[in-house]
């Protein structure tokens, strides 16, 4: 009986970590795609303004 609750507990442990690891990827990918427009925005604006000089 004890070795199935700490079973239950070591498996509910190893799925918070793996959930909160997929967690921080997400957000990671939302800031990168976010650095990615800003950066694409930016290398807008000098081909502009170097076409208006």
């Amino acid at each position: 009986m004890m070795a199935k609750k700490l079973t239950s507990g070591a498996a509910l442990v190893l799925t918070v970590f793996a959930l909160s690891s997929c967690g921080n990827t997400i957000r990671g990918v939302g800031q990168d795609a976010a650095n990615t427009v800003n950066a694409t925005q930016d290398a807008g604006r000098t081909v502009e303004g170097a076409a208006v000089r």
